[in-house]
């Protein structure tokens, strides 16, 4: 309560300072709603702006039974998010740029909270209003890892709804969803809203290793609303979650067999707990907003690293992070000009260990082998069954950016201009440990074993890395209303996006190995600064567009092509040899062009016709790895073509216990995605059906669904370790059934 009354002074102080300064008056008519939604828009529906953005209403969401953004993938052009690994591991493509481990390129907010770890961008929830997803460049007003869009996730507001809802979903594989809500608007001035969801899943993929289904998960969150309008000028709204992710993952299959037999486990573990005050004061001339957040993961990644039946090597991945960021806002129209400027900083650390454990079979095929290949008259045998390759890692990161951005409009033309002044510096603080010992033999006979001398291995190195980025990100839109009587525009636009760079902790376990191996005269020697840190990426993206519609809305179309020029791409790829890790790398220049279609078509109140398409050429203009020159190739991971079309009727029945019937068949397509920089393996271009039919009533609804209807056979992840190749196949045909209940007071 101290913090919020001293945030509250603040900015009311600052209000009061610049308000004395003006002479103008706003009417409790207009100040009678003050509604937080995206502090940064200076347009209304910013799917009628200035560059692409696909918006989903509180029905559409429903109708496609979306509970995060990975169920947007494909509904949105050239937008990406497989389905693979764990909640942790997916990673989001978007018009040819995204990398599998570290940054994103997308951000994500949630009820104008930016989540600040990619670990944390995949959960469900429930009861959401209304999601945007913003494509291109919009790193000059939000900053790092925006340079291929940014996505807005609002949840119901108390203010708007008053009730209670439920959620009971129940489909194939022993999956289950369960959520209640309560929303209470308890006067004009103050509403809250309480919200529990629950989910599970047996899941579809068997580990032949054990017979256990290996793709389990358990979900649970709670999410706490308080709106509260002390006066008419004055917003507050504050949200709190937490969640608890339990989930097997990891359904790697072998290529060689097409079968999931590993012999360790996997799991992946997440517990988070955020909450997010956003504050809003309307004055005279100008609107002040602020967001402060706290954010605390605690989460872990335990993985069989070979994925095989044998002993190599396990790897463990736990950290906890703690984070805090503000953002400041203050924004104004003067007749035909519009401005914004904020201030944002942020500051985050994170404690981890990531040991890896060697294994009987991984110290003899991956160490011992090669150095009694290297020396077979002075033969070595480890000394224990398992050692360990100890790292822990202390990273500590803050930032702090400003930024601005102006509108004008000159009669039919709107011209737009912003720029960010952004610095951001991370440090690793390392420990690299091992403690554990081999014996030497004389075998010079050849006939013999001798033991000839022990020789221990003790390594407890300790380092500090840091690394410091300045940006200036600027960002020019111009576009001109067509003279129609329907709301049409065309626009181009040109704007630089950044992701910060940072370092390889995965790396240090193939540092380590590469020690031990060079204490027995074999094997290579890293050097930390080169294999543990990467730059950051950059790109200039350059689009123009058309957003169109009939006279009457019953006809809308945006279309678009870009361009992408892109440095320092960071990519991820195994180090050669036999090691045990992933690194990020820059890869020199990489461009993608392309383009996007959205179309939308309702001949009637009942009928709705939906489609969007997207296409992306993303190749390495330069990148050459030290062996291959990979110039001309297609970036791997991402589709080169997305594809989305749905057809949905609604019927009034006017039964008494049903009052509407709908139908909906969509399809979904994607490909082809090249899964190496030699584009020597894809996945060509699949598509999935899908279908529902929804019973409903103004207190109730109930869907009968289906999702890869015909049980299209693809891969949506494919890697090689250790000379062996693995891939993830996806979901086969899922069905089931989803109730809503909706009892609202009001």
């Amino acid at each position: 309560m101290r913090l919020l009354r001293y945030y509250i002074l603040v900015i009311l102080s600052v209000a009061s300072l610049c308000s004395n300064a003006t002479d103008g008056f706003v009417s409790e008519e207009e100040l009678q709603e003050i509604t937080i939604t995206s502090m940064k828009q200076m347009r209304k529906n910013p799917e009628r702006g200035d560059g692409m953005a696909t918006v989903l209403s509180d029905s559409i969401i429903a109708r496609y039974n979306i509970a995060s953004i990975k169920n947007i993938s494909n509904i949105t052009p050239n937008f990406y998010q497989p389905d693979y690994g764990s909640r942790m591991t997916s990673t989001i493509y978007v018009r040819g740029l995204g990398a599998r481990i570290d940054q994103p390129v997308v951000g994500l907010n949630v009820d104008n909270v930016p989540i600040l770890n990619k670990d944390n961008y995949d959960f469900d929830l429930m009861d959401i209003s209304r999601i945007e997803m913003l494509r291109g460049a919009q790193s000059t007003l939000y900053g790092r890892n925006t340079m291929g869009g940014l996505i807005n996730i609002y949840t119901l507001s108390p203010m708007k709804y008053q009730g209670v809802r439920f959620l009971g979903e129940y489909g194939n594989g022993n999956s289950l969803k369960t959520g209640l809500s309560y929303y209470e608007k308890f006067d004009d001035k103050l509403g809250m809203s309480f919200n529990g969801y629950f989910t599970m899943t047996d899941g579809f993929f068997e580990n032949i290793n054990n017979g256990e289904k290996v793709d389990t998960e358990r979900q649970g969150s709670f999410r706490w609303k308080t709106i509260w309008r002390p006066s008419q000028r004055l917003s507050i709204e504050n949200v709190a979650t937490a969640q608890l992710t339990r989930q097997g993952g990891y359904p790697y299959a072998s290529v060689a067999t097409g079968e999931i037999n590993y012999n360790d486990t996997c799991f992946y573990r997440r517990t988070s707990i955020a909450d997010g005050l956003t504050m809003k004061w309307v004055g005279d001339r100008f609107t002040l907003s602020g967001v402060t957040s706290f954010q605390y993961i605690d989460d872990n990644m335990t993985l069989d690293q070979d994925f095989l039946p044998l002993s190599y090597f396990t790897l463990t991945q736990a950290k906890q992070e703690w984070a805090l960021s503000q953002d400041i806002v203050i924004s104004g129209t003067e007749r035909d000009y519009s401005w914004l400027c904020g201030l944002f900083g942020f500051y985050k650390r994170t404690n981890m260990s990531a040991p890896v454990t060697f294994k009987d079979y991984g110290i003899d095929q991956l160490i011992e082998k090669h150095r009694n290949d290297a020396n077979p008259h002075y033969p070595i045998a480890w000394d224990e069954d398992t050692f360990v390759l100890g790292s822990d890692f202390c990273m500590p990161t803050y930032g702090l950016a400003f930024y601005h951005q102006s509108a004008y409009r000159l009669g039919d033309f709107t011209f737009t201009a912003g720029i960010r002044f952004d610095y951001e510096r991370t440090d690793l603080d390392y420990h690299s440990y091992c403690n554990t010992s081999y014996t030497v033999y004389d075998f010079t006979d050849g006939v013999n074993l001798y033991p000839y001398k022990h020789e221990p291995v003790v390594i407890d190195d300790y380092g500090n890395l840091d690394k410091s980025f300045i940006e200036i990100l600027p960002k020019l839109t111009a576009s001109y209303r067509l003279p129609l009587k329907s709301e049409s525009s065309i626009y181009a636009s040109v704007a630089k996006g950044y992701k910060a760079g940072g370092f390889n902790t995965q790396m240090f376990s193939d540092v380590l190995q590469q020690r031990i191996m060079g204490m027995m005269g074999i094997g290579m020697k890293y050097n930390i600064d080169d294999v543990v840190g990467y730059d950051p990426e950059k790109c200039w993206t350059y689009e123009v567009g058309t957003h169109l519609s009939s006279n009457n809305n019953s006809l809308s179309a945006d279309i678009a092509a870009f361009y992408i020029n892109c440095r320092n791409q960071q990519l991820t790829v195994f180090p050669d040899g036999t090691t045990t890790g992933r690194i990020m790398t820059n890869a020199g220049k990489t461009r993608s062009f392309g383009a996007e279609l959205s179309l939308r078509y309702r001949p009637t109140d009942r009928l709705d016709f939906v489609a969007s398409y997207g296409y992306t050429n993303a190749r390495f203009v330069e990148y050459y790895n030290g062996k291959t020159d990979f110039g001309g190739n297609v970036i791997p991971y991402a589709p080169s073509n997305t594809l989305f079309a749905s057809a949905a009727y609604r019927h009034p029945l006017n039964w008494g216990w049903i009052e509407m019937i709908s139908f909906n068949v969509n399809t979904k397509g994607v490909g082809e995605i090249y899964w190496d920089e030699a584009n020597l393996v894809k996945q060509p271009f699949y598509m999935q059906l899908g279908a529902s039919l929804r019973l409903e009533h103004k207190n109730y609804s109930l869907d009968f669904w289906g999702e890869n209807i015909t049980s299209t056979k693809f891969d949506t992840f494919y890697f090689v370790s250790i000379g062996n190749a693995f891939v993830q196949r996806g979901k086969p045909c899922r069905y089931g059934m989803t109730l809503r209940l909706n009892f609202e007071t009001i």
